[in-house]
């Protein structure tokens, strides 16, 4: 037998089995309650009245975490990334004693904020996880998602409502940046790019890929007629939001996840899934096109435009590509072994160094890690990351889970590598969706172990 063959799994339809069988004891509710408190700070942030709280409110889902991986007990089995997140660990707070580190308060800051991020990688596979806390896991941010796509698209077919307060950082960079922040709808009036659940135009588009994303995956393991229909809204919704929100690096993000779902639905030969979610997903993406064009016209097909005119890599170099090449010739030349903790970001604003110290400005997650750690913690994180991904694949193309958990790792497969391709756009790990990255990848891996596989087949050997 080919070993690489995929297994069959049951056929996409109305029949729903069992729950698999998990090991003994109750499964924990520590990753939903999480994935709460994720959004609960996200949402705070919202309102003006949080005032002096601001910074706590901030930093209170990467306290949580810290204290999470310190307070939970050993057990479980690690997760296989585990290892090369220790080493990006060992590489960053060496660089505490890096001689150009802004201060000590900011390196032990972004040190902890590294530390937060990659926390869930550790502390969740202590738990126990079954099919039913990452159901869960999933359906909350599915449900948080399209929430905040939805009231993205409200704020521009109803100008002035649902709009949040806009973020001081934003206000900050002065008025001709924040009107560049703007586009123009059908009737003429000038708002703000979707901002969704979040206090930065554009913000929405995060929201309208997990829409996508998270709709994919009810869309591919749930068999109720209801919830098929919500996740084809919720794609269709997605998908709009992605449109006027014109933030093309999250739209290129999503076509490449995307893919990753439909090539591992073509490699599994599962062609009804594929013929079914290819044919939904064409459906959404035009009719999404569509409306987001009725609401704002010119602006977004001017914007979207911008991806078929110009050549790729002329396209990526005028926007971000610069900001990658002077990170390889210059930054790292300089600083093989990195220029420093605290040097960028959140913390050089909260704990700013000595008047005239070199800083940084950093738009791509490259520049990040080479600052913080040269090329040992970029060599380290790519590790991280290429362990995470071969995992979830590893997950995508078993049929643990009585046919559901290889979906799962499919979804979260595809958004892995849309995040790595994100990465040359946004420094995304190192905030919250870099913390929900790990906590999905996480997750999934603890369900997997807690997942029993299904009985082997029956096979009667002749005697020769």
């Amino acid at each position: 037998m080919n070993a690489t063959r995929p297994l069959p799994l049951p056929p996409y339809g109305p029949a729903a089995g069992p729950e698999p069988a998990v090991r003994a004891g109750r499964a924990s509710a520590w990753v939903p309650r999480f994935v709460v408190l994720l959004i609960l700070c996200q949402v705070a942030l919202l309102f003006a009245s949080i005032g002096p709280f601001r910074i706590l409110v901030r930093v209170a889902a990467f306290g949580t975490s810290l204290a999470l991986l310190l307070l939970r007990g050993r057990g479980g089995r690690a997760h296989p990334a585990a290892t090369a997140a220790i080493m990006v660990l060992v590489v960053v707070f060496f660089g505490l004693a890096n001689p150009n580190t802004t201060n000590v308060t900011g390196g032990l800051a972004q040190a902890g904020l590294y530390a937060a991020v990659l926390a869930p990688l550790f502390w969740v596979p202590r738990l126990t996880i079954d099919l039913r806390v990452l159901r869960r896991t999933v359906m909350i941010l599915w449900a948080f998602h399209t929430l905040s796509a939805a009231i993205g698209v409200m704020q521009v077919y109803r100008p002035g409502s649902f709009q949040p307060n806009l973020s001081s950082v934003v206000q900050g960079k002065g008025k001709g940046y924040v009107e560049s922040l703007k586009i123009t709808t059908a009737t003429g009036a000038r708002v703000f790019r979707p901002m969704g659940l979040t206090d930065v135009p554009g913000g929405a588009a995060i929201s309208g890929l997990y829409a996508v994303l998270f709709g994919i995956g009810f869309f591919l393991t749930r068999r109720t007629p209801g919830i098929i229909a919500g996740a084809v809204a919720s794609m269709g919704l997605g998908m709009m939001c992605l449109y006027l929100s014109q933030v093309r690096a999250l739209l290129v993000m999503t076509g490449i996840s995307i893919v990753a779902v439909l090539a591992v639905l073509a490699w599994r030969r599962d062609g009804m899934r594929l013929a079914a979610l290819g044919s939904a997903l064409a459906g959404m993406i035009v009719a999404g096109y569509v409306a987001a064009v009725s609401l704002a016209g010119p602006a977004v097909t001017r914007r979207l435009g911008t991806l078929v005119t110009s050549h790729p890599s002329a396209l990526y170099y005028s926007n971000r590509g610069h900001f990658l090449q002077e990170t390889l010739t210059e930054i790292l030349p300089r600083f093989p072994f990195g220029a420093g903790l605290g040097k960028w970001g959140m913390m050089l604003s909260y704990f700013p160094g000595q008047p005239g110290e070199e800083t940084y400005w950093v738009e791509v997650q490259w520049t990040g890690w080479i600052i913080d750690g040269g090329a040992p913690l970029t060599l380290a994180y790519v590790a991280a990351l290429a362990v995470a991904l071969w995992t979830a694949w590893g997950i995508a193309r078993g049929r643990r889970g009585g046919g559901e958990l290889p979906f799962w790792g499919a979804v979260v497969m595809a958004y892995g590598v849309g995040a790595v391709a994100l990465t040359f756009s946004y420094p995304l790990f190192l905030g919250q969706a870099g913390m929900e990255f790990w906590l999905l990848n996480a997750t999934l891996f603890a369900a997997s172990r807690t997942v029993a596989p299904p009985p082997a087949p029956f096979v009667l050997h002749r005697r020769p």
